[in-house]
This record gives structure tokens, C-alpha cells and sequence, in this order.
């Protein structure tokens, strides 16, 4: 498949009072026509951030200060976040599922009206066409009597329905990405599969990209080709969904599968929890950011800054010093 987006040393910081917050540090990756990738990590560690850069959504006092995001040809961080240009990129050729429903979506509007407004203004349909192309997309996502609801306000929704409309919308001018941030956290197990399959089923049926933006490598595993592993602000791991999921290398990664339970596993395994927290994003310390929590380290680590990522083999890149593949033992503390 050709490559649709690429991202090229990106660079999103906030300048708060008690110092600069590199919330995005330097990453690079790459979206393919009709792939589905995983961008997986902790609270804070960027993910979000990342992808609403790549809207140009960041609001003061944050701001992009470097990096390329590459998108038809053109880099969309040249055009002007309020622009004409941008807008014409946000919605009909690059669409973001938010993470919260609820505060998506305008209350005192009702889905017909904030779905039909995309439609009139990319596509120049026409009220009565849109409206019949807003309910034809409610069915699709399913969403039950879509005729008669589409008046309803977004409160008169379960939070099942009101993602289901938020799909709706990003899927409304048929965008090469979708992008999810964090698309399954306000609702319930049962309802979270529902969405994941509703989005893949989306996918093949549209010929569209999806990120999944999430927490949880477990959410990603059926659904992602491709896998980025974010922390503090950098991709720590990448590769294909069997060499995250078969041969994990770098230890956040290793952390974060050991913290998800297994169906091949023994009986009776523990969940092991990774000790520590992240790192204060205002004083990043010089050397790795993992180093305080990771029991793979070697002496290596403490000398020098941030490995940069490594070619290990095919599509797997790695940014460490330590040889996980077999157990390191523990330098003295200094």
C-alpha cells in the first residue's frame, strides 16, 4: 500500500509558569492507505497531543515548534491552524473520533444539525440531501430508528450511541484517516468491542486509515497492523502487531504486556505492575526517561542520552541500550 501521512520529527511543548512541557519530542511515523496502527502508551505521554497537532488543534500555550506532517504532498504545518486551507483538511480528508462524547458533541444542537453541517459545508449537499445522507449514516453505524432520532439532543443518547454518532460524523465525508482518540473509555466491555468491530467494519467499507489512540495494547491487538509505543513524548518501540505482541524488546513495552492478562497463559500468573511513575515533562532527565523504572538496565544507560531508535529487523525499531532478549543484571545504584 502507498504511503497516505507521514510525520517527520514532530515537536508540540506547552509553556506553562513552572517551565517548558515537551509533551511531543521528536517523533516520526508513517500511516499506509487502508492500514489500521496503534498508538499505545500511558497517560501523558503524548498521544493525544501528537494527533491533534496533526489537526493543528493545539491551543495556547501550547504550540507546534518543529517537525513535518506530510499529507498529499503538502506539509499541513505550513498552513495556518485557522485557515481556509486546514479547514478544508479537517473533517473531509482527516477526521478525529474525541475521546469523550458527551463533550464532543453540542448540547444544545441536535445530531441532525452537527451532522448535517459538515456535509453542507464539504460536500455542498443540499439540507434535504444531507439530512437523508445524516440518517443513512446513522443506520450504518447502528443506531436504531435513525429517522426518528436524528432530531434528539446528544443527552437523549446512551454513551454507546453518542460514540456511535461520533463515528458517524468522522465517517461523513469519507476521509482517507480516522483518526480514534481514545475512542472505547467512556463506555463498558460489551460496548468497546461493539465500537472496535463497528470501526474496522468502517474501515474495509470505506477504504479509510485508522489510528487508535489508547492506553490499552490489549485494545489494539486484533485490530492494528502496525503498533507505536509512546513514552514521554517518544516512540520507544514500533513494528508490525506479531513483533510487539511476539517478541516485545524494548522493557516498556515487556511493562505494559505484563500488566494485561493472557489466554495462553499459565493458570494462576500475576499481573505484574510497572513500578514508578512517568517523568515530570518539564525536567527531563539527560539520559533515558524509562531508566528509573526499567529492571533492564545496564551501564550504558547511565552514561548517555536517549538511544534513538534502531532497526532490529523488517518494520521493528527499537530506542534502547539494554539487550532484552536475554535478562541484564542491574548496575549498582550511583
Amino acid at each position: 500500500m502507498a504511503e497516505l501521512l507521514k510525520v517527520e520529527n514532530l515537536k508540540t511543548q506547552f509553556n506553562t509558569e513552572g517551565g517548558v512541557v515537551k509533551a511531543v519530542d521528536g517523533i516520526s511515523y508513517h500511516i499506509d492507505e487502508q492500514e489500521i496502527i496503534g498508538l499505545v502508551g500511558e497517560s501523558g505521554c503524548g498521544k493525544s497531543v501528537s494527533q491533534l497537532s496533526v489537526m493543528q488543534l493545539i491551543s495556547t500555550p501550547g504550540e507546534i515548534v518543529g517537525g513535518e506532517v506530510i499529507f498529499e504532498g503538502q506539509d499541513l504545518l505550513k498552513y495556518k491552524a485557522h485557515g481556509s486551507e486546514m479547514r478544508s483538511i479537517r473533517g473531509a480528508k482527516i477526521a478525529i473520533i474525541f475521546q469523550e462524547p458527551m463533550t464532543s458533541l453540542n448540547p444544545v444542537l441536535t445530531i441532525n444539525q452537527q451532522l448535517t453541517e459538515m456535509l453542507e459545508l464539504h460536500l455542498k449537499m443540499s439540507k434535504k440531501a444531507a439530512r437523508e445522507r445524516a440518517i443513512e449514516l446513522l443506520s450504518m453505524v447502528g443506531i436504531p430508528s435513525a429517522k426518528s432520532r436524528i432530531d434528539d439532543y446528544p443527552h437523549q443518547f446512551s454513551g454507546g450511541m453518542r460514540q456511535r454518532v461520533m463515528i458517524a460524523m468522522a465517517l461523513s465525508c469519507s476521509p482517507k484517516i480516522i483518526i480514534a482518540d481514545e475512542p472505547t473509555t467512556a463506555v463498558d466491555v460489551t460496548t468497546q468491542a461493539q465500537l472496535l468491530e463497528l470501526m474496522k467494519d468502517m474501515v474495509e467499507r470505506f477504504k479509510t486509515s485508522l489510528v487508535i489512540v489508547t492506553h490499552n495494547l490489549g485494545v489494539v491487538a486484533r485490530y492494528a497492523q502496525r503498533i507505536y509505543i509512546m513514552y514521554a513524548g517518544r516512540i520507544v518501540e514500533e513494528g508490525t502487531t506479531k513483533d510487539i505482541f511476539g517478541k516485545p524488546r524494548h522493557p516498556y513495552t515487556i511493562g505494559l504486556l505484563k500488566c494485561i492478562p493472557r489466554l495462553d497463559e499459565e493458570e494462576g500468573r500475576k499481573l505484574v505492575p510497572i513500578e514508578g511513575l512517568p517523568p515530570n515533562l518539564i525536567n527531563m532527565p539527560p539520559t533515558c526517561a524509562f531508566l528509573p523504572r526499567c529492571s533492564y538496565k545496564v551501564g550504558r544507560c547511565f552514561q548517555e542520552s536517549w538511544p534513538p531508535l534502531k532497526h532490529l529487523h523488517g518494520q521493528h525499531y527499537i530506542s534502547c541500550y539494554a539487550n532484552t532478549e536475554e535478562r541484564t543484571s542491574e548496575p549498582a545504584a550511583r
